[in-house]
């Protein structure tokens, strides 16, 4: 009687949609990597056409980066996570999607993460990129912190850094608080010359666009900036009290991921330090784990 593995097909596709970028992955049934995409913000809850345009970009692109063009993706097994899936309407709305390929395994952002970081086993993870949240999975059972989205959540996120630099410089121009470097470095990225200037710039933007200014804090509070270094202080002690939360879960391994986690990791407790472990894949492989588990499950 054949394995299981063998009865897997011989190529996934594995996708990761978050609000700043979709990122897809090719790869064989024993986990060799052939070829990577990169599209556009790929999160549904922002934006369904764009979501689902960014999906088949970013397959279409490891597809060819993998000297694959040629092969369609009716032809290939998908496991995607996304953000904002785990709102059960965008979670029907994206299952009910006329997708390209020929399965798709949906998932939240979150589950792919964790299986991608701990080699498609039980752990945690810590996200912090244009959004932030924790996530466990421990015998089968899921807990998740935050992942309530921008702007009304999402702490300790590039986001919310480049929200309060915005809240900060406009305080600052005002003279309510201490003077910042942060206000002299945001006003000639938005090529701004007042507060009136300022607040029509920023106004009604999304989380994509916050996030850009994440750098300009954590920068700032490097070299000791007051009203910098007060934000990326409140953001890693949120971060702190996720980890803490989600070590109640006793996973065996937990690890942080995303677009900020190294430059917000040094500002972290170092008892959380300690018990971070490095993520073994991208949350993209994680993706074709979740997919083949499913899978599996079908034989």
């Amino acid at each position: 009687m054949p394995s299981i593995k063998s009865q897997l097909p011989p190529l996934f596709i594995g996708i990761d949609g978050g609000g700043s970028k979709c990122k897809a992955v090719v790869m064989t049934a024993d986990h060799q990597i052939l070829g990577t995409g990169i599209a556009g913000p790929g999160n549904p809850l922002h934006g369904f056409e764009q979501a689902t345009n960014s999906i088949i970009d970013c397959a279409s692109l490891a597809l060819t980066d993998a000297g694959l063009s040629r092969l369609p993706l009716s032809s290939i097994h998908a496991g995607v996570g996304l953000a904002g899936v785990n709102l059960p309407a965008i979670f029907q709305q994206m299952s009910t999607w006329q997708h390209p390929f020929l399965s798709m395994q949906l998932a939240t952002d979150l589950s792919i993460a964790c299986l991608g970081a701990h080699e498609g086993a039980d752990g945690a993870v810590i996200i912090t990129g244009t959004g932030s949240c924790g996530f466990a999975c421990v015998d089968g059972k899921e807990f998740i912190i935050g992942a309530h989205g921008f702007p009304h959540g999402d702490k300790g996120s590039g986001a919310w850094f480049g929200l309060q630099a915005a809240k900060q410089v406009l305080l600052s121009l005002d003279g309510l608080v201490a003077n910042t470097l942060l206000t002299a470095q945001l006003m000639a990225l938005l090529g701004c010359s007042t507060d009136t200037d300022l607040v029509e710039v920023i106004a009604h933007k999304p989380a994509t666009f916050y996030a850009q200014f994440a750098n300009l804090v954590l920068d700032a509070a490097d070299q000791g900036d007051v009203i910098a270094t007060a934000i990326v202080t409140e953001g890693a002690d949120y971060i702190d009290h996720v980890a803490k939360r989600l070590w109640q879960q006793q996973p065996k391994r937990m690890s942080i991921i995303g677009g900020l986690s190294a430059r917000i990791t040094p500002w972290l407790a170092p008892q959380v330090q300690q018990q971070l472990s490095t993520p073994l894949n991208p949350p993209e492989v994680g993706a074709v784990f979740f997919a083949e588990q499913q899978l599996a499950a079908l034989f």
